[in-house]
């Protein structure tokens, strides 16, 4: 089966592609390289250090003896993207190729319209490109467990069944997001859905829960690393922690920590998507996929940290800052999950064993932590009308010279040569 990446670069898209590649698949992807320029925005960069593109490829011919084809673009040229489906012919498509931040388009006007052109524009033209050039691929969109909110019910995958003044109806779940990129996903989940309606499009939209991680069984050298965020902007609240914990500061769950989200393992998260494009959706056809393991919350996720990060000599305190989100504090979370578990998903790693693996990769790249831990606190405030001074604050550290791994690192640091995006 021949799979094209949207967003093969980022987080989640890199390590899909090698577990693709090492299960029998081809691989062919597209990026722009935007997330490692808004990245270097923020002041950031990735904790692990993380090669340029060509230097990817050239260590999975190397190290996996295989090929991995890319395109470089964005989805916002129609032309570029319908060239790549029918020059490619994919089976499936795995579209990842979006602004995924919540405190990114929540700080100013500027952000959240970028974030909501960039993420709907993209989808439509990748769906009209299906339409016209691939029109039997398999689309797995990746949306998010956000899109949904935490309403005082269970969750269902997708739709629901409700009865109104005595006519029945099996309708979508309503949505409530909680950020300008969370609603850029919920309309994205809509176009989706319309297009497999009326052009009979394959479509698998993937409610993705919160990752974890640093490694899979995939990513065996240290050139194969994919990225790992730290920073408020575009690090999660466990990343954070971490990091923290790490750097010697204090662990700070927002507000009262009863905040619960689910949770996966990035190697679950893999193998979650993979399964989706293994099992593809009939013609026409519209799923939903709630991809989580367990629901956590925030102050468990704390707790948790501290608890492993005395394995390794550290001794992080928890304190409680104001929640610079608006966001209930305490609430009734649970969704279901069960069409993945259907399709043979079993999870291969626990929230403890996950969070032992990235302390591990983490203290190894201290040096890199240390050199960006003003990134670290949050800075993009919810009720905010305009963010820019706090983000403005930030900008001469993020010129700061890259100190590289720590010595026992394979990679050369590699943030200040990256490719620019298109």
């Amino acid at each position: 089966m021949k799979v094209l990446i949207t967003g093969i670069d980022g987080y989640s898209g890199w390590p899909l592609a090698l577990h693709l590649l090492n299960r029998g698949h081809d691989v062919v992807g597209l990026d722009n390289f935007v997330t490692r320029k808004r990245v270097r925005e923020v002041g950031s960069w990735s904790a692990t250090p993380i090669l340029p593109f060509p230097r990817r490829q050239a260590a999975v011919h190397e190290i996996l003896r295989k090929t991995i084809g890319f395109h470089k673009g964005d989805l916002s040229d129609y032309e570029f993207t319908r060239g790549v489906l029918a020059r490619e012919k994919p089976d499936a498509i795995v579209h990842l190729a979006e602004q995924r931040s919540a405190p990114y388009s929540m700080i100013d006007v500027h952000h959240a319209v970028a974030t909501q052109v960039e993420n709907l524009t993209g989808t439509l033209h990748l769906l009209y490109a299906m339409k016209e050039a691939a029109p039997d691929a398999h689309l797995v969109k990746m949306g998010t467990m956000g899109e949904y909110g935490t309403p005082d019910v269970d969750i269902p995958e997708g739709f629901f069944e409700v009865e109104f003044r005595g006519r029945k109806a099996t309708l979508p779940f309503p949505r409530s997001a909680g950020s300008w990129y969370h609603w850029s996903k919920v309309f994205d989940s809509g176009d989706v859905y319309f297009a497999s309606r009326i052009w009979g499009l394959r479509t698998t939209d993937v409610m993705q829960g919160v990752i974890y991680g640093t490694r899979t069984p995939d990513l065996t050298d240290d050139r194969l690393l994919t990225r790992f965020d730290f920073d408020e902007t575009w690090g999660t609240a466990l990343n954070r922690f971490i990091a923290q914990s790490v750097l010697g500061l204090p662990i700070t769950p927002y507000g009262k920590g009863g905040q619960s989200r689910g949770f996966l393992a990035l190697e679950d998260s893999m193998q979650s998507l993979r399964l989706a494009v293994e099992h593809p959706a009939e013609p026409g056809q519209y799923r939903v996929f709630n991809q989580f393991d367990q629901a956590y919350s925030v102050n468990q996720l704390a707790e948790t940290t501290a608890k492993v990060a005395e394995e390794f000599g550290l001794h992080p305190t928890i304190e409680h800052p104001p929640d610079p989100r608006v966001e209930a504090e305490q609430h009734y979370y649970h969704p279901i999950h069960e069409h993945l578990p259907a399709l043979g998903y079993r999870p291969m790693r626990s929230l403890e064993d996950g969070i032992r693996q990235i302390f591990g990769d983490l203290i190894r790249f201290r040096k890199r932590l240390v050199a960006k831990r003003h990134v670290v606190q949050p800075t993009v405030e919810w009720r905010r009308p305009d963010s820019r001074p706090l983000l403005a604050a930030r900008e001469p550290s993020a010129r700061a010279a890259d100190p590289g791994p720590v010595p026992e690192a394979t990679p050369p640091p590699a943030d200040a040569s990256e490719p620019r995006p298109a």
